[in-house]
Formats: structure tokens, C-alpha cells, sequence
């Protein structure tokens, strides 16, 4: 087992770091090989784009992770970046149906989203239990010692580490121009979150909402499903010649 010096203080450290990290990297990747796909964002995307994204991933954070933490033995708001990225595909997916544009428009977003939550979930692990993100005990050796002298499987660092693996893989298809990468890598990413987050929820004391899932199981799913076939509609949609340019909504709320 390995001890952990906890301290709640931790968590805000961690979220500077991470998204310190995620701007910088947002930067280098955008001046790297996503010029293009952010500058085409800016022209089809008016204030509401943005507005929808934050209102979104606000609500979203904070409505999932209360209706986890509410139904625990300890009810108590709290906020979480799954309910974060759900609620900001929503919302977003909402708002580019009402405005009539198509395509992927959160490759910008990628590298951004995958470091600030390789950085940020050693936050997590280091605020302890009183971030409430902590795993069920284990007798593995690598169990890490929170502070109560218990056991625990360390989900975040395994999310962590998924998720650093993704991003390596996503920048090797940057670095090779691979469509998947510079088209697609946002319904990558988010169905590989997903479908790692599912696992590790397994591992995880949470409140069980539909037989052995909890919340989160469900949300997870969502996004598994979303980046699947969003990722499917997107490839035929490009490879048919009058759907390869990202529509843009005119003055009639109409694509052009």
C-alpha cells in the first residue's frame, strides 16, 4: 500500500496546472496543425456557439455530480468533468441543430480537454477523500493509503494515464495528419473518455442508480454512443463531395 499526503488544498493547485497546460497545449497543437479547424470555427460559430458550450458544461458539471453526491451516505453538491463534457455536447449539439451547422467543431478543443484532465485527476488523488473521487478498497500493491489507512484503488491515476494514452495516440495522428485525428479526434476522444471512465466506475463506491451502474455508468455510455456515431456520420458526410465543407447558417437560419 502507498501513502498519499492529502490535503483539500491540493485540488486548486492541480486545476491551475491543468489548465495552465491545457491552454498551452491548446496553443502549440492550433499553431501546430488545427489552424485551419479553429479559424473555420470562429467564422461559422456566432456568440451563441460559446454561450451554449459554457452554459452547458456549467449545468451539466454541476447537475451530474449533485445528483451522484446528493444520494450518497453524505449529501452534498458537488460538480463533475463528465457531467462537464456532457452537458457541453448537449447543449453545443442542441444549438448546431437550431443553426443549421454540421461537422465537427470541438477539434480545437482536444488537446486542451485531454491534458487538463491527465493534470487535473492528480488533484483529485491528492485532495484525499474529501474529493470524494477516491476507488473501493483493494489488496493490490498498488493501493494507495488516503489517509484513513484503507486499501484504495487509485482511479484516478488509472484515469489519468487513459487519458494521457489517448492524447500520445492523438498527436501521433496530428503528427501524421491522419484524418481521424485532424477531422475527427474530438468523437475519438470523447468516446474513448467514456468508455475508460466506464470501466473505472466499476471501481468506485458510488451510489448504484440501475442495477450495478451508477450515474456516471449511464452518462458514459451517453458519450460512447454520441462519439460513435457522430464519428460515422462525419466520415460519410465528408466523403460525399457536397458535405465536405463545414456549413455556415446565412441570414435565413438557413446552411449554405
Amino acid at each position: 500500500m502507498i501513502n498519499v499526503p492529502t490535503s483539500l488544498a491540493m485540488h486548486p493547485v492541480f486545476d491551475l496546472l491543468a489548465w495552465g497546460a491545457g491552454a498551452a497545449g491548446g496553443l502549440v497543437v492550433y499553431r501546430w496543425r488545427m489552424r485551419a479547424g479553429a479559424e473555420r470555427l470562429v467564422r461559422s460559430a456566432e456568440a451563441g456557439y460559446f454561450t451554449a458550450l459554457v452554459v452547458g458544461a456549467v449545468g451539466g458539471g454541476w447537475l451530474a455530480g449533485s445528483l451522484n453526491t446528493l444520494r450518497g451516505p453524505a449529501p452534498a453538491l458537488s460538480h463533475s468533468i463528465a457531467g462537464v463534457l456532457a452537458g457541453a455536447i448537449l447543449a453545443v449539439e442542441i444549438y448546431k441543430a437550431v443553426r443549421g451547422i454540421r461537422g465537427s467543431t470541438g477539434g480545437a478543443f482536444v488537446t486542451s480537454l485531454t491534458a487538463g484532465i491527465v493534470i487535473g485527476r492528480w488533484g483529485c488523488l491528492f485532495s484525499g477523500l474529501g474529493d470524494r473521487t477516491y476507488g473501493v478498497p483493494t489488496s493490490l500493491p498498488w493501493g494507495v493509503d488516503l489517509g484513513d489507512g484503507v486499501s484504495r484503488h487509485p482511479v484516478q491515476i488509472y484515469e489519468s494515464l487513459a487519458m494521457a494514452v489517448f492524447l500520445v495516440a492523438y498527436l501521433s495522428g496530428l503528427a501524421r495528419r491522419a484524418p481521424w485525428a485532424m477531422h475527427r479526434g474530438f468523437y475519438v476522444m470523447v468516446a474513448w473518455y467514456g468508455a475508460q471512465r466506464f470501466a473505472w466506475e466499476f471501481l468506485k463506491p458510488y451510489p448504484k442508480l440501475i442495477g450495478p451502474l451508477n450515474l456516471f455508468h449511464l452518462i458514459c455510455a451517453g458519450m460512447v454512443v454520441y462519439g460513435v456515431v457522430w464519428f460515422v456520420r462525419d466520415r460519410r458526410r465528408e466523403a460525399d463531395p457536397q458535405g465536405r465543407a463545414l456549413s455556415v447558417p446565412g441570414p435565413d437560419h438557413q446552411p449554405v
